[in-house]
Order: structure tokens, then sequence, then C-alpha cells
């Protein structure tokens, strides 16, 4: 609980090398950091997960992760951020959510939501452990019980996966009308998985929105005799009403979302029909603050939530806080990953294909400070990708 009002101390941004950061003083969680020093930065994870950590004077710390791409410009925006952070009360998250996202002419666009992702989560992550409850009570209390993952069928319960489309070579579906003879490979390719996993696992199909619309629709209407959960992203989300179009000529639902940010971009594909089941990012689309807006929205079109996690644990935590918090929650993306490699504590482990509930105050995890550091290094690259037959770049 509270005694006085506390304020925000420093704000860092691990994650993938880029050298861009000086070493931390030597400072007490409890010190408060002064208001003419600078915020810094320390260094990025070799896979280029991007974390912020924020420190208060109460000795409370609160973690987050951002967009692992462009994680330079991301660490660049945190230190922008933090300035306006330092002295503030960090209990008061949809108040800081609105001043970042309001507070400059030019609004929105992936790296500022996901700077605001980030931070938006470390404040819920203090704010928990200010009042000692998960960040899912703040909100209300569970709507669940337990929380549904896919993953690696068979481990631990689990009954759900998704694959991405690939010929027999395992080439992407990335020419813009794909012949017979490929569009027959993949057709056979996912027959042969329906068949080895039976009708008791459910199977997710990404496309990756790498794939183009001429494509995609040949590849809905023989994949669908395959029973498929749901189709992913079958064409970029640039183009809504395209999206929309798509989703008319098939009867497995669309799902869409890890490349849409804020209320404003999930608005218009509710509006168009454009997908039925929503997969926004918890470190890109708005944060928790954010996410918990875009479940009531979709909530009114009786559209469900399967939050996207490709990152590490501050994006799975602060998703599975979302998943116990809202009526109309799906399943969680990898929900089965451990990060034994960065937790002080390891996760409650899955049982029957279900996540059990994060329990302890704030995001419900401790991030080793050691452990994560002993990973700085050289991110990965995200280079461009082109076709191998006429040197033409395609999407990845």
């Amino acid at each position: 609980m509270l005694t006085r009002r506390r304020t925000l101390a420093n704000l860092l941004g691990p994650a993938a090398a880029f050298g861009l950061g000086a070493t931390l003083p030597a400072r007490g969680q409890g010190a408060a950091l002064g208001s003419r020093e600078k915020i810094r930065v320390t260094k990025v994870l070799k896979n280029s997960w991007v974390f912020v950590k924020i420190s208060t004077d109460a000795g409370i710390s609160g973690w987050g992760e951002m967009l692992k791409d462009d994680a330079k410009a991301c660490a660049a925006g945190a230190l922008e951020v933090g300035h306006y952070l330092i002295g503030q009360d960090p209990t008061r998250v949809t108040f800081h959510w609105q001043a970042i996202a309001r507070g400059a002419f030019y609004r929105g666009g992936p790296i500022k939501t996901a700077i605001s992702s980030g931070i938006d989560q470390a404040l819920w992550d203090i704010t928990g452990k200010v009042y000692g409850l998960p960040v899912h009570r703040l909100m209300g209390g569970p709507t669940r019980d337990r929380v549904r993952v896919y993953g690696q069928p068979g481990k631990n319960g689990v009954n759900a996966m998704k694959v991405l489309l690939q010929d027999a070579g395992g080439r992407n579906p990335f020419k813009y009308n794909e012949g017979d003879k490929y569009v027959s490979e993949v057709t056979e390719r996912f027959a042969a998985l329906r068949k080895k996993m039976g009708t008791g696992v459910d199977i997710g199909v990404e496309f990756h929105g790498a794939v183009q619309p001429s494509t995609s629709i040949r590849l809905m209407a023989a994949l669908e005799p395959y029973s498929p959960w749901f189709y992913e992203e079958v064409v970029q989300p640039l183009n809504v009403d395209l999206m929309a179009d798509l989703a008319k000529k098939t009867s497995v639902p669309l799902a869409t979302g890890e490349r849409i940010f804020t209320k404003w971009g999930f608005r218009e594909i509710l509006e168009k029909k454009a997908a039925m089941i929503l997969q926004p990012d918890v470190c890109y689309a708005g944060g928790i603050t954010e996410l918990k807006i875009i479940a009531g929205m979709a909530e009114a079109y009786y559209a469900p939530i399967a939050p996207h996690n490709p990152q590490g644990p501050c994006s799975l935590a602060a998703s599975l806080q979302i998943a116990a918090s809202i009526p109309n929650f799906l399943i969680q993306e990898r929900g089965d990953n451990e990060y034994f490699d960065l937790l002080a504590k390891p996760l409650p482990p899955i049982v029957n294909g279900h996540r059990p509930l994060l329990t302890e105050p704030g995001l419900g995890i401790t991030i080793d400070e050691n452990k994560l550091m002993a990973q700085v290094g050289e991110p990965k690259p995200y280079l461009p990708k082109f076709d191998p037959d006429d040197g033409s770049v395609v999407d990845w």
C-alpha cells in the first residue's frame, strides 16, 4: 500500500545489443533518480527482445517488453518518454498511457505504440506490486480459472498448434499466383498433418501476411476440407477491404492483429468483418491498457482474442493477465514457453493444455537480471528476403 506519493526513478531498456548503452551506475532499488540525471539504456539481447525496467523510490520495480523489430528505435524512444515519467505517480497507468500517446502531434505507428506498450506493462507491474495483487485482480478479477495455450501438441496435454504453409522443399507461398504443383504439395502436407494429429488437435494455418490474394484464395479453398481451426494473416493487413472480401470466401474464420496497433486499428477490422479472431500483441498494440479496450470492442462483435506472442517472458505474462481478465479470450500463442533462462522462478506448469493463472503481484513473474544481462550481445538481424528465381523482394 502506498503511504505517500511514490515517484518513478529510472527507466532502462535492455534489449538486443546495439551498443546503446552505458552501464548503469550502482544504485539501490529504493533510491530515487534525481530529476536532472539522465535515463540510460543499457544493452539489448541477442534475440533482439527489448525490455523496459522502471524503478521507484519505494524500492518497487516494474518490467515490460517492447516490439522486437526496430529495437534501437524503441530503446531511443523510451529514453525520450522516460523524461516525462520522472517524478510521476506510477499507479496512474491509464493517465500515463494517454499522456504518452497524445503528448506528440504525430500519433500512433509501430514504434510509438511499442514504446507505450512496454512502459504500460511496467507500470501495471509496479501497480500490482504496490497493492499486492496480480494485474487481473486490479481489472475486476479473473474471468476464468486457467488459460488455454497452443504450442507443441501432446506435451502437458496441449491440443492446439499452428503451422506455417510450405511446400515439400520448405518454400513459403510468396509468389503472386502459385501454380497447381505448389498448391497440391501444401495441401497434401496439411492433409497428412491432420491425419497424424486427428480431430482432437486444433490446427491453425499461418499465411503470415506473405501470401498474395490470388494464391490465398486457392489455398483457403484447398485446405478447407481438412478442417483448419483458423487462417492467420491471409494477406497483409494494410488493405482491410480486401481482407474482408476474402473472409466471405471461406467458412474458416480469419485471424489477424499482430501488425495492427491501438483501438483505432482494430476498429476497422471489426466494422468491416475482415477477421473474427483478433490477435493483438501486448508489446506492440498499446500494452495491457489498450488490449483490455480492444477486447471490449471485440466482445461487441462476438470476436475472441488470441494474443500474439513471439517475444519473451514479460510479453507472455502480460498476455496471460489479459487472458485472465476478459470474457472473450480464445487461446494464448506460445503459452507453453518457459523462459527458464530469464526467470528467477519458473512459471506454473501447464496442466491439460492450460496454464494456471499467474497469482503473484504485478505481471506475476520475476526477471533474473543476472541471467538477462548474460544474454547481451549482437541482435538477431531482420534482413530482406528475395525470390530465388528472379531476385525480387518478397514478404517473409
